[in-house]
């Protein structure tokens, strides 16, 4: 349980730095609060006076004065917490969108590695309704567990001061309620947790659903994801409801503690009117005090939940953000050769996961400036991950990769990502209009650019053909358009800032035959001058290569021109008539 305590005290902790900014108004939060609760134990201060002055004396020109005083303390009061609920407004939204913001920026610094791992609607739930609860500890709870604590004891420090037998009561209905509500504490950060998780894994499930609603219609999986989602949906709300019996227990406890507290209290205190050792004001200050102390002492327990739910939620927030960025820039980045020839070697390159499976085992591979080589290899040979090495997208675990002589590590990664143009095999746009997808990479530019690069990918009919051409907005992943219209734009996107190597990861998969070979005559243009890595599995897309390096099994088994394999080698004509036809192959080998 120590352990427990000192760790959700050390998450708590690591939230200083956000608040820190906020630390004049948080302390203008807190005293405007702590002067609020003082106004109200003050009322029942000035009650005794009413009670054992005017009423017991029958003396009535102290009583406006005293009536006065009440309204007073009551009206600063309503006023000292309006001020609270003003300020502390700003700069919990501020430490939650800080939060946000550097969580958002630390998930584009990860490696895509970590992507691979982690589901969206985990990452997207610690980004929304984690820093939700953030936000509303650092407006409440953390105000309220200061103020409250210190208000109790203030407020026990009265009764003593008023009664010491009184206090003996009111003390035996508190202490029991504190510690109630620590083991009630424990039990509820557990299960706060698991409702957080589950959380994370709906939010998952609903956000696969939306993206792949097409693939679920075509292929009538609906009614299978709605029971993964309904199944989904009862857990959350089983470990709701058992988070609901955790508080409604402890609320009950609340609730009766104090109670007879109170009837004690008015027990004792009756005996001493009666006895003479204490005036009917003395009891009805205590009582009204003890009644006033009754929230406080109550949310305790509450606000400990809800450190605990923040605490839960902290302790996702910094998974994410204590992840290790793996690829970042070096301390003194070496400055891109003028000119840059875009001479690319892949020397001795190994690549392993972190489980130690090795993907890429010691490759050697020579692109000379100007040059295009395909890649070409079964499923799982390791080409994608020979591509994302040039970008550095992965890091090689062994051997190291070139441009023009420096390794890519060297580089700025700003600096290596601005020569290398890449487009992945699936296209991925975002909602935003065609001139911001195709310029992503390069601020700034200019219309003429994005038309040049529109026209080499054959896309610039169709965008001239949508509502409002080049500044029409994509819809979310770009579904509104065809395949090959997205893989057009990916293509473009991947020319628009000219770069000196460029990598393509088989763009051209899913463009109709007419298409795909305009695409091509276009890029035989474009690969002029321009040291490209294509993965391909066609035919018509291996022939606008120089080379062709065959990946077997994370080697490279044969290297040479088109025309060279597929003379002798049969494994490279096996790759090549699984995709193409064999027919268009044997007459291939036959010319």
């Amino acid at each position: 349980m120590s352990d427990q305590r000192n760790s959700t005290i050390r998450t708590l902790r690591r939230l200083w730095p956000y608040v820190r900014p906020h630390r004049a108004r948080m302390a203008v939060v807190v005293s405007a609060t702590m002067l609020a609760m003082l106004c109200g134990l003050g009322i029942p201060l000035l009650t005794q006076r009413i009670v054992d002055g005017p009423i017991q004396n029958k003396q009535t020109e102290l009583l406006p004065w005293l009536i006065l005083g009440v309204l007073v303390l009551g009206v600063s009061e309503a006023t000292l917490f309006y001020i609270r609920r003003k300020i502390v407004a700003r700069p919990a939204a501020e430490v939650e969108a800080r939060m946000r913001f550097d969580l958002y920026q630390h998930l584009q610094r990860l490696p895509v590695a970590f992507h691979d791992r982690w589901q969206s609607g985990q990452l997207l739930s610690r980004a929304t309704n984690d820093l939700t609860t953030v936000r509303r500890f650092v407006a409440f709870a953390i105000v309220f567990l200061i103020v409250n604590s210190i208000v109790i004891v203030i407020g026990l420090g009265i009764i003593a001061a008023l009664s010491p037998s009184l206090l003996i009561v009111s003390l035996c209905g508190a202490l029991p309620l504190i510690v109630i509500s620590y083991f009630f504490e424990k039990k509820f950060k557990v299960v706060a947790r698991q409702a957080q998780d589950q959380a994370g894994d709906l939010t998952t499930t609903v956000e696969e659903s939306v993206l792949g609603i097409r693939v679920l219609k075509a292929f009538g999986r609906g009614p299978e994801l709605s029971k993964r989602f309904l199944a989904q949906a009862r857990d959350l709300r089983a470990t709701e409801l058992q988070k609901i019996s955790i508080l409604a227990s402890l609320w009950s406890v609340l609730i009766v503690l104090p109670e007879l507290s109170i009837a004690g209290m008015l027990g004792v205190g009756a005996i001493g009117i009666i006895n003479g050792t204490m005036t009917v004001g003395t009891l009805i200050a205590a009582v009204a005090v003890s009644a006033y102390l009754r929230w406080p002492i109550d949310s305790i327990g509450w606000l400990l939940a809800e450190t605990n739910q923040a605490a839960s939620a902290l302790e996702r927030y910094w998974e994410v953000i204590d992840s290790p960025v793996t690829i970042t820039s070096p301390a003194r980045p070496a400055p891109l050769p003028t000119p840059l020839r875009g001479h690319v070697r892949f020397e001795g390159v190994r690549f392993a996961f972190e489980d130690g499976k090795e993907v890429l085992s010691g490759i050697d591979l020579d692109l000379r400036p100007g040059e295009t080589v395909a890649l070409v290899g079964a499923t799982g040979s390791g080409k994608t991950t020979l591509t994302a090495l040039v970008p550095r997208l992965a890091d090689v675990t062994g051997g190291r990769v070139t441009i023009d002589g420096v390794d890519v590590r060297g580089f700025a990664l700003e600096d290596l990502r601005r020569v290398v143009g890449t487009a992945f095999e699936e296209p991925v746009l975002f909602s935003a209009s065609v001139t911001e997808n195709v310029g992503l990479g390069v601020p700034d530019v200019s219309e003429t650019a994005v038309r040049e690069a529109l026209r080499i990918a054959k896309a610039e009919e169709f965008v001239d053909a949508l509502p409002w051409g080049l500044a029409t907005r994509i819809g979310e992943q770009g579904l509104s358009l065809s395949g090959g219209q997205r893989q057009r734009l990916a293509l473009a996107r991947a020319v628009v800032g000219r770069p000196a190597v460029l990598v393509l990861d088989d763009p051209l998969s899913a463009l109709d035959v007419h298409t795909e070979a305009e695409v091509e005559a276009a890029l035989r243009r474009v690969l002029h001058g321009v040291t490209a890595l294509v993965v391909a599995h066609r035919s018509s897309t291996v022939q606008l290569a120089d080379r062709v390096a065959m990946l077997v099994n994370g080697k490279i088994a044969a290297i040479g021109s088109h025309r060279e394999l597929l003379a002798t080698n049969e494994e490279y004509r096996r790759l090549l008539s699984s995709s193409d036809s064999e027919e268009i192959v044997a007459e291939e080998v036959a010319s």
